[in-house]
């Protein structure tokens, strides 16, 4: 009975299975996204500094008031796409800690669930050799006893 407890489990074992290989998948995804927030975010912050060097460059020559406003307005932009992917990074790095839980809670229903099939294994193991040794026994008892003269 408890071999059948186990096979009856079978079908909701791999069902838990695959639902934790679609949570690696889905947690696989979203490092990759993270991975490419974050260049993206190095991207922009070094053509930042780079093109702040231009300011030392540029302005030991001397600059127009019109190259002074438009270096400020681009250097601003920058600022403003800098923080927007630093945004886009933690949007990304949410999403990837979000998918981490629910990959952690279908690991441990799997782990969970593995656990009990051995276990139903494990009893119909016990019962079974119970059973032989009951029937042995009976057989040894009813085997007529040879007298030793």
């Amino acid at each position: 009975m408890a071999q059948s407890r186990a096979a009856r489990l079978a079908p909701v074992v791999d069902m838990a299975e695959k639902a934790e290989k679609t949570a690696v998948l889905r947690m696989g995804h979203f490092q990759g996204q993270v991975r490419v927030a974050e260049s993206k975010l190095a991207d922009l912050e070094a053509f930042r500094l780079e093109y702040s060097e231009q300011w030392i460059v540029r302005g030991s020559s001397g600059v127009t008031g019109q190259w002074l406003l438009g270096y400020q307005g681009f250097l601003a932009q920058l600022g403003t796409a800098i923080d927007q992917q630093r945004q886009s990074l933690q949007w990304h790095q949410n999403n990837l800690d979000k998918s981490r839980e629910a990959w952690q809670q279908a690991f441990a229903r799997v782990e969970g669930l593995r656990k009990l099939v051995q276990r139903y294994i494990d009893e119909a193991r016990q019962l079974e050799d119970k059973r032989e040794q009951k029937l042995l026994d009976e057989l040894s008892q009813r085997l007529p006893r040879q007298n030793p003269y």
